[in-house]
């Protein structure tokens, strides 16, 4: 069929229309001229009304990333939520799809019945947001074409875990040309003897939301997958990640595309570089209007009902003032709470609010996503759940209640309003908190100013190794070449060399003296292969080459019924050792408790003895709680945007020394901060400068520790304040727990949050903690680490996660389920077993994740590396009371604070204190 040729403005928009849009400035005409007619029809249709904003036809990242995909380019598209960016990735498939089946002259010669592009999608929700998205282009492309009797037929479905037994079958009989999937289903999908040949002819692949893949084993898993897609497909899909916030984005396209194979697997494995890849970095292309409120200007004397009262008057202002607002909360209990208060103060009910989060049904998350959808309500609260996923657009304001705890998290969570390119991001900040508000103060300095904080990517994980080289040996035999060039060219693998993956097989073949006693049987066997008349021959690959097969005939079945990343989990039951129920604790909450640490559950304190399994055994007590109750549930703050708070506090040092109060204010004012923000900030630092000296707080080029004498408690107190995030405090405070146990022989208590930790010891007990910190070798902090993790239950926990992911542990078997809770009565019968196996990989990964994901071993490693080069100086000092900087430290180990109303109280004592010392100097 001849198509009309004339350019695209002016065959759809006619010539006058055509001319008045030229003066507009169209750059973008080249982009609708790759596209087919049609398509640029529809194209011109849905957004030719946009080009005023646009500039042209396209927003700026589809601009950049159409012709790209185009031209079968692998490329990462970074920008906001609401900037078009996934129908960038999807434009130019649709496009090549509809000419491919367009140019057929019989339909026998268009596509064939299987995939040709796949859509990854971290969440179900996401998934089937975006099917239905897709569903609109394709209808409507679809019924110009009917119209002009042009009979085209471009497929979609969504496959995930609760895609039912007759839609898989329809799928194979009838094979979507669009699948649109998440990470386990794809694993899954590589495995299956018949839908796996529908894999081969997969050009495309968008891996949307990358960033909250990529720094998790979840996308360590997606990684694998991508590399065994890449050598079952016909030829190289083209890779299309999407993103709103991530940085770095070369790390993270390095973690899309993989990497290519140097011809040979060596000691530090491939040795192969990173596939070619673009960039689309359009991730400030809206306006933003953000800005931290606080209730007062003094959160120390202002009572906490007269805060409270004034943040939920604002609140319902703003909710008013806006069509639609979405409040997130650091904590589901949190969401629950501010919309309670919401509809008992200001009359709101089920028709114009809702909360949404994990806990809730998946009916009734779906109910509120309609209503969000359809502009029917108000106001939502929300913890994490609404951070990804669904379009909503009559969203115009987010309202972030206390810190984010990441500049990507912030920019996340903000940029769901204002869902249309050249609508104004608003998103307000509350901080109710005098820690939150030097974070949020910097926070949203930084992300006006365009920073993000690095995703850090898993090194080398041997529990999905182990998934993946079983799933690989269940497709097999294969060469072990093969199998090892597939997993190392993931980018997570492409240091993995020789000794981990000889540990990997000796785990796999079960090559350990009384493992399978203990029912931790072999998944695969690892042989040469055998002449004709050998067990192991098999006639495709040439005799003596080194093969890997399955082991077992129910392998596909545990394969299929075990794979994936996500932990499950528990809650534990709170028992005296006089056999009491006093109440439950989730499961993650323990991570955080040694024998001897006190918590507070139902307004009684607890000491904590030990676990058997889902049980929990305590003691009840006086003392004080070294726990808070809500340490397992908040987000930790980002290592970077830590840096970032330290480099703050030098300025604002540095402004107080120069000019005093008024110029810090002033310097602050340049903030997207209210005054209230800006008064309580200078007051705060003016008075730690009065009270402790300026060398009393940390900056980047300077680490604090404020040792406290308190005789009232026979305790002496240290507060390090490091700001790194509560990630590095975790395991920089147990590594200096574990040292000073060795030097004082005394028990040591711990208490840890983002801006610092306290170490406390009885009062007769000195050490000299500085001399220590500087005495630790860089090169001796893993060792010690792992030393210290000994008999935890952190290690109890993560060992039986690690376990469970490497199949060592089978949640389901025979029809069987094994809940978390008897996965970790079978995980602690083998933890002793197996910590006494030679360079055990499973044993090994649960080392490597708690000290590299979970305690920021590196930024502990980098922070004592520059205090012995001189890079950071370390400065200590003596106070009678808490300094002002350390009251939320000091909080954590009061005796008597167990309510919000204790905290308060005893915040004012210490300021009391701090006031009388200023006014006597």
């Amino acid at each position: 069929m001849e198509r009309e040729q004339r350019p695209a403005a002016e065959r759809f928009l006619g010539s006058e229309t055509a001319s008045a849009v030229a003066e507009t400035e169209v750059d973008d005409a080249d982009v609708l001229e790759l596209l087919e007619p049609v398509v640029q029809e529809w194209w011109v249709e849905q957004f030719g009304e946009f080009v005023p904003e646009n500039g042209g036809y396209f927003t700026p990242p589809q601009k950049e990333a159409i012709p790209l995909i185009h031209d079968d380019e692998n490329v990462l598209v970074c920008s906001p939520t609401g900037s078009g960016k996934t129908l960038a990735s999807f434009c130019s498939i649709i496009d090549e799809l509809f000419r491919r089946e367009l140019a057929a002259d019989d339909p026998e010669d268009g596509l064939d019945n299987s995939v040709y592009c796949l859509y990854i999608s971290p969440l179900k929700s996401l998934a089937n947001d975006i099917h239905r998205n897709l569903a609109i282009p394709l209808d409507e492309i679809t019924d110009k074409l009917d119209e002009r009797d042009e009979d085209v037929d471009i497929r979609h479905a969504i496959r995930h875990g609760d895609t039912d037994d007759s839609e898989r079958q329809a799928m194979l009989e009838r094979t979507p040309h669009i699948l649109n999937t998440t990470p386990e289903t794809l694993a899954i999908l590589l495995n299956s003897p018949k839908f796996r040949e529908k894999l081969r002819t997969v050009e495309y692949v968008i891996v949307d939301e990358i960033h909250s893949l990529a720094e998790n084993k979840r996308g360590t898993h997606l990684s694998v997958s991508l590399e065994r897609l890449e050598a079952l497909a016909n030829d190289s899909p083209t890779r299309i990640g999407c993103s709103a916030t991530v940085e770095p984005l070369d790390t993270v396209a390095e973690f899309l595309v993989g990497r290519t194979f140097s011809g040979e697997v060596s000691e530090k494995g491939t040795g192969g570089e990173s596939r070619e890849y673009s960039i689309v970095d359009t991730r400030f292309v809206r306006n933003f209007d953000i800005e931290l409120h606080c209730p007062t200007d003094d959160l120390i004397n202002t009572p906490a009902g007269v805060v409270n009262d004034r943040f939920y008057r604002e609140l319902d202002d703003l909710i008013a003032e806006y069509t639609t607002t979405l409040v997130f909360t650091n904590t589901r209990s949190g969401a629950e709470r501010v919309l309670h208060n919401l509809r008992e103060r200001f009359g709101y009910d089920e028709r114009n609010s809702a909360c949404h989060h994990g806990s809730l049904s998946k009916e009734k998350r779906q109910d509120v996503e309609r209503a969000l959808k359809a502009g029917e309500l108000d106001v939502v609260t929300t913890s994490t759940s609404l951070e990804l996923g669904i379009d909503m657009p009559d969203l115009d304001l987010v309202v972030q209640v206390g810190s984010p705890k990441s500049v990507a998290a912030l920019l996340q969570r903000v940029g769901r309003a204002g869902h249309q390119l050249g609508e104004t991001v608003t998103g307000r900040v509350i901080a109710l908190d005098r820690d939150e508000l030097v974070e949020c103060a910097v926070m949203l300095k930084r992300a006006e100013e365009g920073f993000v904080d690095r995703v850090f990517v898993p090194e080398g994980p041997q529990d999905v190794a182990t998934q993946h080289v079983y799933g690989m040996a269940i497709n097999g035999p294969r060469p072990e070449s093969e199998i090892r060039e597939i997993l190392t060219r993931s980018y997570p693998y492409r240091s993995y060399g020789d000794e981990q993956w000889e540990q990997l097989c000796r785990y796999l073949t079960a090559d350990y003296p009384g493992l399978e006693g203990k029912n931790v049987y072999a998944k695969v066997w690892r042989d040469t292969n055998d002449p004709p008349d050998g067990e192991h021959h098999y006639e495709e690959f040439p005799v003596g080459e080194p093969l890997v097969g399955k082991r077992g005939r129910l392998a596909r079945v545990i394969y299929m019924t075990n794979i994936g990343t996500i932990p499950d989990s528990f809650t534990c039951d709170v028992i005296t050792r006089s056999d009491e129920w006093v109440g439950q604790l989730d499961e993650s909450y323990l991570d955080t408790l040694d024998p001897g640490d006190v918590f507070v559950l139902g307004g009684d304190r607890f000491e904590y003895r030990y676990r058997r399994g889902s049980k929990v055994y305590v003691d009840p007590t006086s003392s004080r709680p070294t726990v808070p109750s809500w340490f397992s549930e908040r987000l930790p703050r980002s290592y970077d945007l830590g840096r970032e708070i330290l480099d703050f506090q030098r300025a604002l040092l540095d402004h107080l020394d120069a000019g005093g109060k008024s110029e810090a204010r002033v310097w602050l004012r340049s903030f997207p901060l209210d005054e209230h923000s800006v008064r309580a900030l200078v007051q705060m630092f003016d008075q730690q400068v009065r009270y402790a000296g300026p060398d009393s707080v940390s900056t980047d080029s300077r680490l604090v520790i404020e040792e406290e004498l308190d005789h009232s408690e026979y305790e002496r107190r240290y507060y390090v304040h490091s700001e790194y995030g509560r990630r590095f405090n975790d395991g920089f405070s147990r590594l200096l727990a574990y040292r000073i146990a060795q030097e004082a022989n005394a028990n040591v208590t711990v208490a840890v949050a983002d801006n610092g930790f306290t170490l406390s010891l009885p009062l007769n007990r000195k050490v000299d903690l500085v001399g220590l910190v500087e005495d630790i070798d860089p090169d001796d902090v893993r060792a010690d680490l792992r030393a210290s993790l000994d008999g935890t239950d952190l290690l109890q926990r993560y060992f039986r996660i690690n376990a469970t992911r490497s199949l060592m542990i089978l949640k389901r078997y025979k029809g069987y389920e094994k809940s978390a809770s008897e996965q970790q009565v079978s995980s602690e019968m083998l933890l002793g077993f197996a910590s006494d196996l030679d360079d055990f990989a499973v044993i090994e990964e649960t080392y490597r994740e708690i000290l590299e994901d979970k305690l920021h071993v590196e930024g502990i490693e980098s922070v004592l590396s520059d205090l012995q080069s001189g890079n950071l100086e370390l400065a200590s000092y003596r106070v009678d009371s808490p300094s002002p900087r350390a009251f939320g430290l000091a909080t954590l180990m009061a005796s008597d604070v167990v309510l919000a109303e204790d905290e308060s109280a005893v915040l004012q004592e210490f300021h009391e204190r701090v006031l009388a010392e200023i006014n006597e100097q």
